[in-house]
């Protein structure tokens, strides 16, 4: 059912097709942002300033139906790296958290497995050169090193801990080799710690200059991972400002210079946006535009394909909504293989990345490779052409199935996660605000406490008006619930719910007192973390870009 490659009728231009057949196997950059809403782009219609965004999608296809499976970095980016749902992940960190046989819990739980079934090992083992650069952010089980030189975060500078630092940078390259990598340089494991906090796009981007400059002449892949956007705003202009010398190899003692720090200032004045709320866009943008340029200068452009996503969404991170949460900007231009300047409403989800890549690359799976997305491909030749009936999304207890009409979402607590709310008041609110719940940024909602969801996506983009109780949707919700049945039951030993019974899940009606409790802990006056979720982005976020999230409701699905 969720497949559908068998498209009749499919016409497009002669040359596109001598292009997409004649082509080698192309170059793969798949370039992720952190914590990116589609309000934050141009190319959305948001009011920002991203010209390298805008000249990507008048060279490929935007994508408006794009989904993460999950929304905060960990199990979002473990999918990128594999193809495979978190719940799929066979890591021994998500074992140790969550046992055979019982319910997964999907958010920082996850690593790539020892077996290296991702998608740096594959392509390198067909002839790719495999790069990583930036940040990365999934776990895994290898060891490499001296352990010794772990960072305590958020302690004062010192020369012997700036040292320390450096060459703990160069043995993650190691570790991300060990992982399938080729090619490994400037990397964040995860997120910046003080004393070493500050964005520094330009460390970063002058890796993935070397590294497509040393392998122009062979296939490759780079997995480039920018820090921006996260943190609030004032977080990159202070960075951009103040910071030219920090990086994740410590500070260093010139700085880079290859960015023009100035006028990143300069043409947002220019252009009436304030630079504080808007520096991060562009000046992460600036850092797309330099790997373009770079493709172009070295004539490889025509056959790199240039993949640009957002990890997950940011002012609904950590739930399963779809404005600034499950949805994502995602724009692909290949020259030789994809018709330039068009728009496509059809249904993606990050599994479908890397099925993607192997498709192109000509990729026979390894045996015993788990793999849950599809390949995208026919979209590159029909904007119309259907891959996949419904999207699937897991976070924390929280699982949802979305169609482009419907979106169907459910919270179930494992027996677990109850008896211990049940004997601690502390971890009602921590289930409830924390990153990991299910619930989180999604809690400004008020049906986000509920067992069940209904939304119809075509009139309530903003999913405010719940249809679950209403009789007229039952034999939607049966077909919905079929869905995402059809999804849990793809993780072998995995139960959920009363969709799939068993070890530690439970159905809904069995913690009532759980939802009463968080219901009072959102309206307690002294509740630090009360109502609405914390907002990352300050007035960029209750400004601009929630103007748009109201104009996404009307506008984005008639863009040009």
């Amino acid at each position: 059912m969720i497949n559908k490659f068998i498209v009749s009728g499919i016409i497009i231009g002669a040359s596109l097709v001598a292009n997409a057949l004649a082509a080698e196997k192309p170059n793969i950059i798949f370039f992720i942002v952190d914590d990116y809403d589609k309000a934050e782009t141009s190319v959305y219609g948001g009011n920002v300033l991203t010209p390298s965004l805008d000249r990507l999608a008048k060279n490929g296809l935007t994508f408006n139906n794009a989904h993460m499976t999950s929304t905060v970095c960990t199990p979002s980016r473990y999918t990128c790296m594999t193809g495979r749902y978190a719940s799929s992940s066979y890591s021994d960190k998500l074992f140790a958290e969550c046992p055979k046989g019982t319910q997964t819990l999907p958010a920082f739980n996850v690593g790539l497995e020892p077996d290296n079934m991702n998608v740096a090992k594959v392509l390198a083992d067909h002839g790719y050169a495999t790069g990583m650069v930036g940040k990365f952010h999934v776990s895994g089980g290898h060891a490499v090193g001296d352990q010794d030189l772990n960072i305590p975060k958020n302690v004062p500078y010192t020369d012997g801990l700036n040292q320390k630092k450096y060459e703990r940078e160069k043995q993650d390259r190691e570790l991300l080799k060990s992982y399938g990598y080729t090619w490994a340089k400037n990397i964040y494991m995860d997120n910046m710690k003080a004393p070493f906090k500050g964005h520094n796009p330009e460390w970063t981007i002058s890796a993935a200059l070397e590294f497509v400059e040393e392998h122009k002449d062979q296939p490759f892949f780079l997995y480039y991972g920018t820090t921006l956007l996260h943190g609030p705003n004032k977080e990159w202009y202070n960075s951009l400002t103040e910071k030219e010398l920090v990086t994740a190899e410590g500070f260093l003692e010139k700085p880079i210079g290859i960015m023009d720090r100035e006028s990143v200032i300069t043409r947002l004045k220019e252009a009436g946006l304030d630079p504080v709320n808007n520096a991060g866009y562009l000046w992460m943008d600036d850092s797309l535009g330099m790997l373009l340029d770079k493709l172009e200068e070295l004539g490889i452009a025509d056959n790199t394909l240039v993949c640009f996503v957002a990890d997950h969404g940011s002012k609904r991170k950590g739930s399963l909504y779809t404005i600034d949460g499950t949805e994502v900007p995602c724009i692909i231009s290949w020259p030789a293989g994809i018709e330039k300047g068009v728009v496509t409403e059809e249904l993606i989800q990050n599994t479908d990345f890397v099925s993607t890549w192997f498709d192109l690359a000509g990729v026979e799976l390894p045996e015993g490779y788990k793999m849950d997305g599809v390949s995208m491909t026919p979209l590159f030749k029909d904007r119309n052409a259907p891959v996949r009936d419904y999207v699937f999304n897991e976070m924390g207890a929280s699982r949802a199935v979305k169609t482009k009409e419907w979106s169907y979402m459910t919270l179930r607590f494992t027996t677990d996660q109850v008896e211990e709310m049940r004997k601690n008041e502390r971890a009602i609110e921590k289930t409830l605000t924390g990153l990991s719940g299910g619930i989180s940024r999604g809690r400004d909602n008020p049906n986000a406490l509920s067992y069940h969801q209904l939304y119809n996506l075509k009139k309530d983009r903003a999913e405010t008006n719940n249809l679950v109780d209403n009789p007229k949707y039952a034999g939607t919700i049966e077909e919905l619930r079929a869905m995402l049945k059809e999804e849990l039951l793809k993780f072998e030993g995995r139960p959920y719910g009363e969709f799939v019974p068993g070890g530690n899940a439970q159905g809904p009606g069995t913690f009532d007192d759980i939802l009463e409790k968080m219901k009072k802990c959102m309206e307690d006056p002294s509740s630090k973390k009360r109502k609405k979720a914390k907002n990352p982005r300050g007035s960029r976020r209750t400004g601009q870009g929630a103007s748009y999230s109201r104009a996404l409701i009307d506008k984005e699905r008639h863009l040009l």
